[in-house]
């Protein structure tokens, strides 16, 4: 699913974020990517979802090259990655129902199939009675399963979660993974970059450890562990 062979990403202010780094993803896999700030796992991502492009080495994702991938292949490719933010992403003046459906409308889905699938994924969030609700409307725990219908309503080969628990009280947050484990259960990948401690230790997925841009640790049934 994703290879990244000796890749290396140096900003232009010289900055090294990733340093000759090899990893290999599965499909149907479910990887924490865990690490200190500055660790280079935002980076890691950026390279997957192609906002950057790496310095040096090759980036695979579902058998193609994202470097040598033309501009006009690349919003195909990001069709089949789902991405789910700390800070939720809702369009603030859009229902639940309405973001979800946006996802959708800007791949040229017709309304009449809109209709028929967003209640369907809302309903496999736990949202069935709440898509008519704005943003400001809802809990944060609410707001993440949005954002989690939203990244699934397209069938991605792909989840990227990116600190999906960093504002949602430990009750909330199990809810959440647990909705991420079903969702890995039906065969998609997911990815999730984490600083807690807790969800990692307790749900002994393989975990890659990332410091000053290198893989220092990649163990299945992992634990979070600080990386000096």
């Amino acid at each position: 699913m994703i290879q990244f062979y000796n890749v290396s990403k140096v900003y232009d202010n010289g900055v090294k974020a990733v340093s000759d780094l090899t990893l290999h993803i599965k499909k149907g896999e479910f990887v924490f990517l865990v690490g200190a700030s500055g660790a280079g796992k935002s980076t890691l991502i950026k390279l997957i979802f192609r906002e950057e492009l790496p310095t040096r080495g090759q980036v695979m994702f579902n058998g193609k090259n994202i470097i040598r991938m033309k501009n006009r292949e690349v919003p195909h490719m990001r069709r089949k990655i789902g991405m789910v933010f700390q800070d939720f992403r809702l369009l603030s003046q859009k229902t639940a129902a309405e973001n979800v459906a946006f996802a959708l409308e800007i791949t040229g889905t017709s309304g009449k199939e809109i209709k028929r699938i967003v209640p369907e994924v809302l309903e496999q969030v736990g949202l069935k009675d709440k898509g008519n609700l704005l943003p400001n409307q809802m809990s944060g725990g609410e707001q993440q399963r949005v954002c989690i219908a939203r990244a699934i309503v397209n069938n991605p080969l792909l989840i990227i979660a990116d600190e999906p628990t960093g504002n949602l009280d430990p009750g909330t947050s199990w809810e959440i993974m647990k909705l991420f484990q079903d969702i890995n259960r039906r065969g998609t990948t997911i990815l999730m970059a984490t600083h807690d401690s807790e969800i990692v230790d307790n749900m002994k997925k393989r975990v890659i450890a990332l410091s000053n841009g290198c893989v220092v640790r990649d163990e299945e049934s992992g634990v979070y562990r600080c990386e000096l």
